[in-house]
């Protein structure tokens, strides 16, 4: 009998240990209500309370799937970002090339779907962004496009054919400079 209710205890552990969301097979979830997605739906503005003014009472403020139906399938936020100062434009590229992008205030979130290219910048030379990132898991890792593509040695031929331009502009992106029209 300690034998069966040792093996029924670790059996509950296991599952308990393996719990979490599924993966999704598509880049991310539309909610069967919605027809238009766009940079807004990535978007979380409920935070932009916190950063007014002093709170004068306790209250928890939560971005979860019921306030930010774009964390659906994403298993809680893989690529969450928090802006607490300035202004960013983000953005990501889903798998059917469209591009989804928003320009963030403080108090914003984003969510960027899990494994998709994605960007962050501040335009705002004067004003610096502070975002603060989360990440769905302890060594989440990061591919650097730019650096991946024109800094290791991938000949400049292969690059031109396969972004369908010309080797004056892999040229000029290896440079930093913008290709001439």
């Amino acid at each position: 009998m300690k034998f069966f209710a040792l093996l029924m205890s670790s059996f509950a552990i296991i599952q308990m240990a393996i719990a979490g969301d599924p993966d999704i097979l598509t880049d991310f979830i539309v909610p069967p209500n919605v027809t238009n997605i766009d940079g807004n739906f990535f978007t979380f503005t409920g935070m932009r309370a916190l950063l007014v003014g002093f709170p004068t009472v306790f209250r928890v403020t939560k971005a979860s799937l019921a306030e930010f139906p774009a964390l659906n399938g994403e298993s809680v936020s893989y690529a969450l970002l928090f802006l607490t100062q300035g202004t960013l434009q983000v953005g990501f590229v889903d798998t059917t090339n469209k591009l989804f992008n928003k320009t963030l205030q403080m108090g914003d979130i984003f969510v960027f779907p899990k494994g998709l290219a994605h960007f962050q910048y501040n335009d705002d030379v004067k004003f610096p962004a502070i975002a603060i990132s989360a990440f769905g898991s302890a060594n989440a890792g990061a591919v650097s496009l730019p650096n991946t593509l024109f800094t290791t040695g991938i000949d400049d031929n292969v690059l031109a054919k396969s972004f369908k331009t010309d080797f004056a502009t892999i040229k000029a992106l290896k440079a930093g400079l913008a290709p001439e029209p």
